[in-house]
């Protein structure tokens, strides 16, 4: 790590508007995601504090915001109950606390090794199955919340209990309704008045002033939340008898709930021009996880939403993510005022965070332009509602699969006049341009991931050379995030080719 702070930015007046910014959307955030992992409440608001102070001097993208994210507290319940322990262990908040040290372990050491690329393990159509399926296992988690239908059916999977609550019209509760639906159209619609509209803060402070109005509070989904002032205390008291039964779930979470930090990162990476670093920032977001396990809180990862609202609202440096963690702990001695906060806005504060996830259209599609994709994707996709909450083994299943499927059916390019796909949306190797050389298209035909990518560079160079008047664009179909060896030979041989004229970029027919 030698000369990793020379150098290091000062904040810049961006940062700490962009940090404030954010930490508005945090707090309540932080709360949902708490009570997604069955956590005590107050342990989302640790996790929101200390981690993002610490993380930043080691972080590489200036945008990146880290937290508790709804993906990763779904996989810290399901570690968990994987593990044979349920919400009513009393030890059950220092269990989350000791899985996320492992996942921090595990990153931290990835990091340091160069081994950023080990995340591209999990292909494309694997993490959209399994998202798409993870989001709707969240929003049927939180059904019973924004219903009202606060009896708990024994014995029933989370996919049970919402279908058990969605059939009980007589027992919905109007108010609760009401309420989730306000919040959602204030999440949703307030972005289109404004991109830094504060919808979810606004819908805070409604829940929490009718139910401090409400003769019955209860009648919102349950009796309001309870949260304890105070600020997290350091400490090593963690159940580390416990440590063989975690140390496989805080692996998966460590390289699945990476996923979406490096996606965010990259996006925004290719976006405006720059590189970033996939190992410095597994360091990171390790350092954050050891930070959450030692101020007693829960596995953190990265957010869209926030690292979007972070960067619209002017963040310049890393310093922006410290800001909005020291804004949460200057909040913790005050936490108490959101005591009155009904359950029903904090069930639709994670709808409307994750219902984007859902991407049927994707889904289709994959089954009309390849079957190879397909049966990755619909193959996680099934296992992850049938598994649920033990989805951790869906996504090995999708490793497995894309291993045999490598196997059987090895990547190969093929070069046409079909027309041209529109340009990836992150951008990856520009827009695409309107070259005066002819422009082929070069569809992949099989799998293009972390084991292929020796295979599409010499097939790429291959078709380029016996094809010297023609520019070329690569169709990814509907997957735009690429592994950076892949990008790497792209943009190499686009370097070669560009004295002739020619161009090679990044399409995508998502």
């Amino acid at each position: 790590m030698r000369g990793w702070f020379e150098g290091f930015p000062r904040p810049a007046a961006g940062d700490l508007i962009a940090g404030l910014s954010v930490a508005l959307l945090l707090i309540p955030q932080s709360l949902a995601y708490a009570q997604l992992a069955e956590m005590p409440l107050i342990t989302g608001l640790f996790a929101s504090a200390i981690p993002l102070i610490v993380r930043a001097p080691f972080a590489s993208s200036p945008y990146l915001q880290t937290g508790p994210v709804a993906l990763t507290s779904l996989l810290t319940l399901a570690a968990l109950q994987s593990a044979g322990f349920q919400s009513d262990n009393p030890e059950y908040a220092k269990l989350g606390a000791l899985l996320a040290l492992f996942v921090g372990v595990f990153r931290f050491l990835l990091g340091v090794l160069r081994m950023g690329w080990v995340v591209y393990l999990i292909s494309g159509p694997v993490m959209q199955g399994f998202t798409s399926a993870a989001a709707i296992i969240i929003i049927c988690s939180q059904i019973p919340k924004v219903l009202g239908t606060t009896t708990v059916v024994p014995d029933s999977s989370i996919l049970g209990q919402a279908a058990w609550s969605l059939t009980r019209i007589d027992q919905w509760q109007a108010t609760a309704l009401v309420m989730a639906v306000l919040t959602v159209v204030l999440m949703i619609g307030g972005r289109k008045l404004h991109r830094l509209f504060p919808g979810v803060a606004v819908a805070v402070v409604a829940g929490i002033g009718f139910s401090m109005r409400s003769k019955n509070p209860g009648a919102v989904a349950g009796e309001p939340i309870g949260i304890p002032e105070g600020l997290p205390s350091i400490s090593l008291d963690l159940p580390w008898d416990q440590a063989g039964a975690l140390v496989v779930g805080g692996a998966v979470i460590a390289l699945i709930g990476f996923a979406e930090p490096a996606s965010i990162a990259r996006v925004f990476a290719s976006e405006d021009g720059s590189r970033w670093d996939s190992s410095r920032e597994l360091i990171s977001t390790g350092v954050a996880n050891v930070a959450s396990a030692f101020s007693g809180s829960f596995p953190v990862g990265g957010s869209f939403s926030r690292s979007s609202v972070n960067r619209v609202a002017g963040a310049k440096t890393l310093w922006s993510g410290g800001i909005t963690g020291v804004a949460v702990l200057a909040f913790l001695p005050f936490a108490s005022i959101l005591n009155p906060l009904p359950l029903a806005v904090l069930g639709a504060i994670i709808i409307g965070a994750v219902y984007t996830l859902i991407k049927p259209r994707t889904l289709i599609r994959q089954l009309r332009r390849s079957w190879i994709d397909a049966l990755l994707t619909w193959s996680t996709f099934i296992a992850t509602l049938v598994l649920a909450p033990n989805i951790q083994w869906a996504i090995l299943l999708g490793v497995v699969l894309t291993g045999v499927v490598h196997l059987i059916r090895p990547l190969k390019l093929e070069l046409s006049d079909a027309p041209l796909p529109r340009p990836a949306p992150d951008g990856a190797l520009g827009s695409l341009p309107v070259p005066t050389a002819t422009t082929k298209v070069v569809t992949p035909l099989g799998l293009v991931w972390l084991g292929s990518y020796r295979s599409f560079d010499r097939q790429l160079r291959s078709l380029a050379a016996a094809n010297p008047g023609d520019s070329l664009v690569v169709d990814l179909g509907t997957d735009s995030a690429i592994e950076p060896a892949i990008e790497d030979s792209m943009t190499a041989l686009a370097d070669e080719i560009t004295p002739e004229g020619r161009t090679i970029t990044v399409g995508t027919s998502e």
